[in-house]
């Protein structure tokens, strides 16, 4: 299997925003499989905020990416020889194989996908770990109900934008918070959102009275900071707040804000709880075949910001997320 192999590796950890020089373009020859492995050509690379945590040396639910290593990626892609039963030459397959042009795996974490079922793209988004993420963080932290108000900050996120239509989907009135006139209106017209409040224009406590007269009964927080305190002063009794990321505060240079307004959960008899996804591992399946009805029925749109380039184009892509230009799920396509 002769040929050279592109990765993005981490050449030294980011103080603040992710530097250009926090990379290194390294290109290595691609090694054929050894026995019980498959060698693949990747097609897309997955872009999350979680990113952004995972190359601080710090505890967290996964350990850092080290000094050195291939950057830490979802991926999809296509099977060119293998040596394991369980996977063939044409195959799709799904997992964390990194930012790199080429990957030999032993199967662990991979998962075969039907390309003719969905876009390969949606196998990352909607299918994937930001359809998982909105569909358990939602159902399950969140326990909406049919009749309830929530609240969804990064809404137009590859999380926020599943998050909202499911709870639509579930009878509930939603309001989502995001960056942009277009990105507002991109969520009441196109997917269904009751209300969208501007964050960057509008005093987001003064619109949460107007928007939720009677308060919020589930917060799904994307973002932290300054979002998640004024969500917390509008919290209705019983609330449930769902901790699922802080862009917000992924680039910090000092210590992460935490709620100042915290005490509303105890006056409102609210709780907040974090969740990470990989715990709903063995339920997967239910979720996507839920969300797989709601798009065949076009409750759920699919919105899917692809940058077509290549392995060296990752670190400007990725900015995008932190610069908040993408919209949906954020994908960088190789092909």
């Amino acid at each position: 299997m002769p040929g050279t192999n592109r990765q993005i590796r981490l050449a030294r950890r980011p103080v603040g925003n992710v530097q250009p020089e926090d990379w290194e373009h390294v290109t290595e020859a691609v090694v054929p499989p050894g026995e019980g492995m498959f060698a693949g050509r990747t097609r897309l690379i997955s872009l999350d905020p979680a990113m952004r945590g995972w190359l601080d040396d710090r505890p967290s639910y996964l350990p850092p990416v080290g000094i050195g290593e291939v950057m830490r990626a979802g991926s999809v892609i296509e099977v060119t020889a293998s040596d394991h039963p369980g996977f063939r030459p044409g195959d799709h397959v799904v997992g964390s194989f990194g930012v790199q042009e080429h990957v030999v795996s032993d199967g662990r974490g991979a998962l075969r996908i039907d390309p003719s079922l969905a876009p390969l793209a949606t196998h990352l988004g909607a299918l994937g770990m930001s359809g998982m993420t909105a569909y358990f963080g939602l159902l399950d932290v969140g326990a909406v109900k049919e009749g309830e108000t929530v609240v969804i900050s990064g809404a137009a996120g590859a999380v926020g934008t599943i998050a909202g239509q499911i709870a639509k989907a579930k009878g509930c009135r939603v309001i989502g918070i995001a960056g942009s006139a277009e990105k507002c209106a991109l969520l009441t017209g196109e997917l269904g959102f009751d209300a969208a409040i501007d964050y960057r224009t509008e005093d987001v406590r003064k619109a949460l009275r107007t928007h939720a007269p009677d308060g919020i009964d589930v917060y799904f927080d994307n973002v932290g900071g300054e979002i998640l305190d004024a969500a917390l002063t509008r919290l209705a009794m019983h609330a449930r707040v769902v901790v699922c990321g802080a862009i917000s505060q992924y680039n910090n240079e000092t210590p992460v804000q935490g709620p100042s307004n915290y005490l509303s959960l105890l006056v409102r008899r609210a709780r907040m709880e974090g969740f990470v996804v990989f715990d709903y591992a063995p339920r997967f399946a239910e979720a996507a075949r839920e969300i797989a009805g709601l798009i065949a029925t076009g409750r759920i749109k699919l919105k899917e910001h692809v940058v077509k380039g290549t392995v060296d184009d990752f670190p400007e892509t990725l900015q995008l997320l932190f610069r908040g230009e993408n919209t949906g799920k954020l994908i960088l396509d190789l092909t």
